[in-house]
């Protein structure tokens, strides 16, 4: 098929270069001419395993191209992919903008049928909003259908998901729309759920909402067993083998970060109030998750007695493994707390150090963890990847003026750790 796709952020990019690899000749737009020069020079703007790889290939292919022009990729294809941001306004509402001026300008611009599909995470009621749009400024009433198809991508392993998905959502009213995008689909041989566009709007907030739930609770659960003296991560082992709660997303920490849990949280909240129920339950998932940062602080000031002056090494800045990203990250506020009590921040992370850089000022960047143990007074471990498991800890301990390791994501073994002679804390064990 022919394909459009209008954005390149993280869900576009992917999107649009996994529907390339299935097969489709996909033009993938964006307003960002910097971004676009990028691609076209086989350069990514992300880091995504294996993305940069995949594009390479579908280039070399001709099934995958980048513009400016939206006016080219609408004439060109057959299915509009809306994948826009809709960042989250200082009251928590989505902001719907940019998604209105695509529909504004692929209206304009079209000149035979089109599937219009909004794969952006929307509040529900957008696709009467985009459908009302494309109405209003399609002059030449040419025909066309709505899709909802939200996408359920993590960041690290959002090519696996695309191509190996539990399911696949897609709203719509239409059975011409319902055809087009069961062929579309077909090679993946998942579950398709056809839904009404409302349902399938919802189904996303529902799902990220569910999922951030899980994590407070189990981050609610650390602190109780902290206080008792019981092990979350048993806690949680145990939890997780009944098969009507699962062992996903049941690992205690610092809390969920990045650009979907946070902002469709708060999003969801509005949407709730909008429709006149006030979801208090997500209010307090929203305050648990922020609390946690808070109770990391206190558990290095309880270790440390005063931070002024002291040397923190900082293992991990990015909101989770496999990805760049620090969108809401949790080292965002701890290190900056950290700053204003006058701390000294060295920080190592494999691949998110140089967007790192756009964010924090006066930190000492280090090449590995090692690098950033020596002579720091602390190491505090803010995300899991899995190399900081392997680090050889002889070797830190020597490094470090104190041995003295507080693991934001209960990456270590707590009884090891404290053989090899470290001070050691993290959440919800002791």
């Amino acid at each position: 098929m022919k394909i459009t796709i209008i954005g390149t952020g993280y869900v576009g990019l992917v999107t649009g270069t996994c529907l390339a690899e299935m097969g489709n000749t996909v033009i993938c737009i964006d307003n960002d001419k910097k971004k676009i020069d990028m691609l076209r020079n086989r350069r990514v703007p992300i880091y995504e395993p294996g993305l940069e790889e995949l594009i390479k290939k579908n280039e070399k292919k001709k099934r995958l191209s980048f513009s400016t022009s939206i006016e080219k990729g609408v004439r060109q294809s057959d299915i509009i992919f809306i994948c826009v941001n809709t960042p989250p306004k200082p009251d928590g509402e989505a902001e719907m903008c940019y998604v209105e001026s695509v529909a504004r300008e692929v209206a304009r611009v079209m000149r035979s049928y089109k599937i219009i599909v909004d794969k952006s995470t929307v509040p529900v009621g957008t696709g009467e909003w985009i459908k009302h749009t494309v109405k209003i400024f399609n002059k030449k009433k040419i025909a066309f259908d709505i899709v909802s198809n939200p996408e359920f991508l993590r960041e690290g392993s959002a090519i696996q998901d695309f191509m190996k998905p539990d399911r696949i959502v897609v709203g719509t009213g239409s059975e011409k729309a319902r055809s087009i995008m069961l062929k579309l689909y077909a090679p993946l041989k998942s579950k398709i759920i056809f839904t009404d566009i409302k349902s399938a709007e919802i189904i996303k907030h529902a799902c990220n909402s569910f999922l951030a739930t899980k994590i407070s609770y189990i981050n609610a659960i650390s602190r109780i067993c902290e206080h008792s003296g019981a092990d979350v991560e048993k806690v949680a082992e145990g939890m997780g083998m009944d098969k009507r709660i699962g062992k996903e997303f049941l690992n205690a920490g610092l809390g969920f970060g990045g650009s979907c849990f946070p902002k469709d949280l708060s999003a969801f909240i509005r949407i709730a109030e909008k429709s006149g129920y006030d979801f208090s339950l997500l209010k307090v998932v929203h305050k648990i998750n922020e609390d946690q940062k808070e109770f990391f602080l206190k558990k290095m000031k309880d270790t440390l007695w005063n931070l002024k002056g002291k040397t923190v090494a900082v293992l991990g800045l990015a909101f989770k493994q496999g990805t760049d990203d620090l969108r809401n990250a949790p080292s965002i506020q701890i290190i900056k707390s950290l700053q204003k009590e006058e701390a000294r921040i060295k920080a190592y992370d494999p691949v998110a150090m140089k967007k790192a850089r756009e964010i924090f000022k006066g930190i000492v960047y280090c090449r590995d963890a090692y690098e950033a143990s020596r002579d720091s007074d602390v190491l505090i471990i803010l995300t899991e990847w899995e190399e900081f498991i392997h680090l050889d800890f002889n070797r830190i301990k020597k490094l470090l003026k104190t041995p003295i390791i507080i693991d934001g994501r209960n990456m270590l073994d707590p009884s090891k750790m404290k053989s090899l002679g470290f001070i050691y804390k993290c959440m919800g064990r002791t």
